[in-house]
Formats: structure tokens, sequence, C-alpha cells
């Protein structure tokens, strides 16, 4: 079955999995809900409409540079008159001396990742990636991609060709070693892969993302150390982006 290569950079990125308002966290890799929502953004649909169309995806992460985790300090409702803050969950006002909210929000700077999608209907959302109905960004409006979010729309084995052909990064590899060792997030985890100690259990798994009742179930991923060939690794940042830009244009 063909499937789908992203690329997911840029300045900013946040993959929250059990964030709550006052304290907005991140995973250190893209959340199944955070890519899922960028589909439906793209493919134009609601969020009261059902997501059992994702089901049957699989995702493949590399983690091509894991960034740095930073946090923000914002403020809400901050020197407006109390009638104009936030309201309390009952619709009441909070009392004076307490209308501030204070919010916390987590995200990666200057991380980068390559997702192999696979399953019925990547096609489709390849296509809608291309020419959104939506904008797509990286778990938080204000967080945009950089350009060639899409790689490869039609690649007969994502991960595979993720494994060995799409470049990466500039990184230090030193002289006389033929491989690099990669983070890849799974969600294929046997049952021997329970003595490695990378199987985690994420909440992240939509199943409605309508803003009254929102809900998520459980799904479990493995997190391993992977070997590939050094010669992925680009040179310099220039060509590095020389070498995405061939490879996109070889199978566009």
């Amino acid at each position: 079955m063909t499937g789908l290569l992203l690329r997911l950079a840029g300045p900013m990125q946040s993959w929250g999995e059990h964030s709550a308002f006052g304290e907005r966290d991140t995973l250190a890799f893209p959340s199944r809900s955070g890519l899922v929502g960028m589909f439906a953004a793209a493919q134009g649909v609601g969020r009261e409409e059902g997501l059992e169309r994702y089901d049957g995806l699989r995702l493949l992460v590399r983690v091509d540079a894991r960034g740095v985790r930073m946090t923000d300090f914002h403020t809400v409702g901050g020197g407006l008159p109390r009638e104009r803050t936030v309201p309390t969950a009952e619709g009441k006002r909070r009392p004076e001396g307490a209308t501030t909210i204070v919010t916390r929000r987590a995200y990666l700077a200057d991380a980068v990742f390559t997702v192999a999608v696979s399953g019925p209907g990547s096609e489709d959302i390849g296509r809608s990636l291309l020419s959104p109905h939506w904008q797509t960004y990286l778990g938080r409006r204000s967080f945009v991609p950089d350009p060639l979010l899409v790689l490869r729309v039609q690649a007969p084995d994502p991960e595979h060709e993720l494994r060995t052909a799409v470049p990466l990064p500039r990184r230090r590899v030193p002289q006389g070693q033929r491989t690099v060792e990669v983070e890849l997030v799974s969600e294929q985890v046997s049952t021997g892969a329970a003595d490695t100690g990378g199987r985690t259990v994420l909440n992240d798994v939509p199943r409605s993302f309508a803003s009254a009742h929102r809900r998520y179930t459980s799904r479990e991923v493995l997190v391993e150390r992977t070997a590939l060939s050094a010669d992925l690794v680009s040179d310099s940042i220039r060509q590095y982006q020389e070498r995405l830009l061939a490879y996109v244009k070889e199978h566009r």
C-alpha cells in the first residue's frame, strides 16, 4: 500500500498530550491527535464530524532533530475591566484581583521530524496537504510549518523510504563511521519489546474534536534508537536543503 512522507519543521512546534488550560505541555515528538488534526484541517473536516476515517492510518516518526524544549509565560485577561475578562466554568466573572489568568506553554524550538503515513486514504491526505482547505500548523495555530511539508505523496513503501532515502539534517559523524543512530517512534509494538524500556502509553488518539466534548483514547508506542546509513546525513544546511529539494522534485 502506498503512503505519504511528511517533514515537520519550523521555528516552533508543540504536541500536547495531557494539557490543561493553565499548563500546556508538549511531547518530544508529534502526537497522533496533532497529526490527525492537521489532516482533518487540510481536508476540510469540521470539528463536529467523525474521525473514524483516520483509524486505519499507521504512523512512523523519525526524530531528525530533537530541538530545544522551552516554556513561555502567558497571561490572559490582564488589564481588562472585570466584565470583559475570561468567564468561569459557571459563566460568572472572577473576583477583583483574580481576573488575570497565568498560563505556561511548552514547545519545541528548531525540531525536525520525518513522518511516514501509510494506510487507507493516505494519498488523498497528501494531495489535500498540498492545497489545504484550512491552514495547517504544527500543534498550535501560530506554529506554521516550513516549506516542503509534503515530501512524497505516493511512496510505495513509506516506512522503508524513511529509513533509507529521506535526507537527514547536518550532524556530527565521526570520520569513518558508516551509520548514525536516530530515534524512531513506532506504533507497531511487538510483545518482545517490553524489555527495551522504550514502550509508553499515550492518551492521544482523537475520537472527537468537538469543542464541547473532546474525547481521546490511548495507544501504545515504542521509542527506539535505530542505526541508519551515514550517507543520509548532509554536510551543511545548504546541502540538506538541496538534497531535500532534489528528493521532492524526483518524486512529484
